[in-house]
């Protein structure tokens, strides 16, 4: 779509909102008036609105969103930019971008910051480029720049078919490093080793401790990307080879364990752990660049591929959710606007 492209904006728009806290019959349709964009802000017109755990978590009350933000779900959207806040020159209107929001994501338009805004990668569909900027966000920032990990180093995902893992593995193979991953079949399996994993543990029928030691000839992992927390928490220690990190980005097994600490006392590990949405706008740009320079040259060339699970037209984003809650899918469920 063309630069400088006008927009006739209406008055109102269609949304989905969450009435209360509960099941995900609680999301229901509505109508409200266009949000207006804040300095160094824009407004996007949205074709495609990623479906996301923290989108589950704020519908079930758990998840609060900030106080300046929407009170509607939706963390990650793309679409057109329909019109510029005050101060913003790096956007046009008319452009095309994928955007990590700040709420607000499951509407027919949304506000995001400009620096959290990246171009659609060229080739991707609305669907696609909706379903990247949450991910991504959280793996670089995890696995790159808080963990560190290099070239010829070794990665484990747990839950490697999430959209979050195969985000990760994909990622992660393309920059050089070796993939393992965890899955709770042996479908979602071969799906991560499809997607560049050397192996996949299904969990429910081996003990990924004893099978990663093996296939890592005793040396362990380097860097470890948890969001099981619970009983997972003793094992990645005991798994993490010599000066491992081991992060942590959520825990849905449990946030407290009984941990014992030698290994990260005999290893020298680094123990960590980051959740996205509170930071600062200028630590979610300076993201956004980096995956401009580093990651969406690797979704134009091919190299790393969105993967879909399913899509929803807005109206159902209650059997997104519960799609989402069976985790029966593997990749991202992603709603589009319209029918």
């Amino acid at each position: 779509m063309a630069n400088n492209l006008p927009v006739d904006l209406p008055a109102h728009m269609a949304c989905v909102e969450i009435a209360e806290p509960g099941g995900p019959e609680v999301l229901r349709t509505a109508r409200r008036a266009l949000p207006q964009p804040a300095p160094g802000e824009v407004l996007i017109a949205v074709y495609a609105a990623g479906v996301n755990r923290p989108d589950v978590m704020q519908r079930r009350g758990l998840y609060p969103p900030p106080p300046d933000a929407s009170d509607l779900p939706g963390l990650e959207v793309a679409g057109v930019v329909a019109a510029l806040g005050e101060g913003v020159s790096q956007r046009q209107i008319g452009e095309r971008v994928c955007a990590l929001t700040n709420g607000g994501g499951y509407a027919a338009y949304a506000v995001a910051p400009a620096g959290q805004c990246l171009p659609v990668p060229e080739g991707l569909s609305d669907e696609e480029a909706a379903s990247l900027p949450e991910t991504c966000f959280t793996v670089w920032s995890n696995v790159f720049d808080r963990a560190g990990l290099q070239a010829g180093e070794s990665l484990l995902v747990h839950g490697g078919s999430s959209g979050i893992g195969i985000t990760a593995i994909q990622m992660a193979r393309a920059r050089g490093a070796r993939v393992f991953a965890t899955a709770g079949s042996d479908d979602k399996c071969r799906a991560c080793e499809d997607l560049g994993a050397e192996r996949a543990v299904n969990y429910r029928e081996q003990d990924f401790l004893e099978v990663l030691q093996a296939a890592t000839g005793g040396q362990g992992i380097n860097v470890i990307l948890d969001m099981v927390g619970g009983d997972y928490i003793n094992r990645n220690l005991q798994l993490a080879a010599l000066e491992g990190r081991i992060v942590n980005i959520a825990f849905q097994q449990g946030f407290t364990a009984e941990v014992n600490f030698v290994p990260l006392l005999m290893k020298r590990l680094t123990l960590t752990a980051s959740t996205l949405r509170p930071r600062s706008a200028a630590d979610k740009a300076a993201i956004a660049s980096a995956l401009g320079s580093e990651v969406w040259p690797l979704y134009a060339s091919g190299a790393i591929k969105p993967v879909l699970a399913a899509t929803y037209p807005l109206a159902e984003a209650a059997e997104a959710h519960r799609l989402m809650e069976s985790s029966a899918h593997i990749g991202k469920i992603v709603l589009r606007m319209g029918a």
